[in-house]
């Protein structure tokens, strides 16, 4: 320890009779750098760890991004004006999966006329496909932006749009679509709610540190949030952030339950997370930690099942609809629900493991919720350490 340099130091001194003016600086220097560890370890001990997990798409970032407006400083215009690029290629992208998907099915479909786009704009979609494709894109002038517009209002694009759950369209893709005049202004900066819908694919590990009840920190617990890329490439960086883990908030996007991978177009998403959620509950260094589960973007959920059945997904393949409306929707989802509660009961074994599992409803572009539900999972996992301080 630094300690006992110092008092080693003070011993070598003492037998000369005196100190002379670099020793005492360095002794005080190593006394100043011993004290900031101390505080350091101490301050280290009160931060618990949360890993965000789930399937790409599942809307983890998002969450992230929430975290970050709600219980930091958010963003600031450096940051915003970062994600004007992000936007722009959503746009492009976006515009180019449907003019290409539209071309296809005209080719393929048995109904392929109505897939079929106006002679007019065919040659505004040949021209919007080959900037999608590029990999830097233009800024969004008024003009390529009135040319995406019309582009998406043809009856054709509107068709194709329908089956977005084959195409992997994004889910941002009404919001832009709908904004494009404010998006292509020459003074155009993002706004929060521009970024919270930018769909960029994370890599690599990011982090924040905060804490839900503010800049108080005394008044509850300091987090440290940590991010990884859903992808299945970017999978194996997971292994190295699973120790010393408080909790893990896994996200499970339920309204996927129609739609296949990113990166393997034959795979169905839903049963992507539901092995993904059993091999985490799994791992031997998770026994003890608690599990929050986000069944997340159920506001497109509740718009997708009165359309599409959930039974569309094998692992729901039992699922009988008993009503309509609203009460069909709470119906359905309760079935999913208890499908995951299932899967963690099975994956946990027969004996009972002392950690925490709660299930949250969740919505992460809905600012509101995303506060309720963090609130509620600081509640959790403060009573679960005063527990464990033998406290309650």
């Amino acid at each position: 320890m630094l300690s006992t340099v110092i008092q080693g130091m003070g011993s070598i001194c003492s037998r000369h009779g005196q100190y002379n003016e670099a020793d005492t600086e360095e002794i005080a220097q190593a006394a100043e750098i011993e004290r900031r560890i101390a505080l350091e370890t101490k301050a280290e001990k009160h931060i618990q760890k949360l890993l965000l997990l789930g399937a790409g798409e599942s809307g983890k970032s998002t969450i992230f991004k929430q975290i970050k407006l709600l219980f930091q400083t958010g963003f600031d215009d450096a940051e915003l004006k970062s994600y004007t690029s992000v936007i722009f290629a959503n746009v492009y992208q976006t515009i180019k999966i449907l003019y290409d998907a539209s071309k296809e099915l005209a080719q393929n479909e048995s109904d392929s006329a109505k897939y079929v786009l106006s002679p007019e704009n065919e040659g505004i979609g040949e021209k919007l496909s080959e900037i999608g494709s590029r990999l830097d894109h233009p800024c969004l002038t008024k003009e390529l932006a009135h040319e995406i517009e019309t582009l998406w209002k043809d009856s054709a694009i509107q068709e194709t749009s329908t089956r977005g759950n084959e195409l992997q369209v994004p889910d941002c893709a009404n919001y832009f679509m709908d904004n494009l005049q404010r998006l292509s202004d020459v003074n155009y900066v993002p706004t929060k709610e521009d970024v919270l819908y930018a769909r960029v694919r994370t890599t690599g590990v990011v982090e924040i540190q905060f804490s839900p009840v503010g800049e108080n920190k005394k008044s509850g617990e300091v987090y440290r949030l940590f991010d990884v890329g859903g992808q299945r490439n970017e999978r194996r960086k997971w292994i190295h952030l699973f120790e010393g883990v408080t909790a893990v908030i896994f996200c499970a996007a339920i309204s996927e339950y129609d739609q296949t991978l990113f990166e393997d177009d034959n795979r169905n998403r839903m049963m992507e997370t539901k092995e993904l959620f059993d091999w985490v509950l799994k791992q031997p260094c998770f026994e003890k930690t608690s599990i929050m589960l986000f069944l997340n973007k159920f506001d497109i959920f509740e718009k997708k099942v009165l359309n599409v059945p959930l039974n569309a997904c094998d692992w729901f393949k039992d699922y009988q609809p008993v009503s309509t409306g609203k009460q069909e929707i709470e119906h359905a989802y309760e079935f999913v629900k208890k499908k995951f509660e299932e899967l963690y009961f099975q994956s946990t074994g027969p004996n009972p493991v002392d950690r925490v599992f709660k299930i949250y409803r969740t919505t992460a572009l809905d600012q509101k919720l995303v506060k309720k539900t963090f609130k509620l999972v600081d509640e959790t996992l403060r009573r679960r350490n005063l527990l464990e301080a033998g406290l309650l």
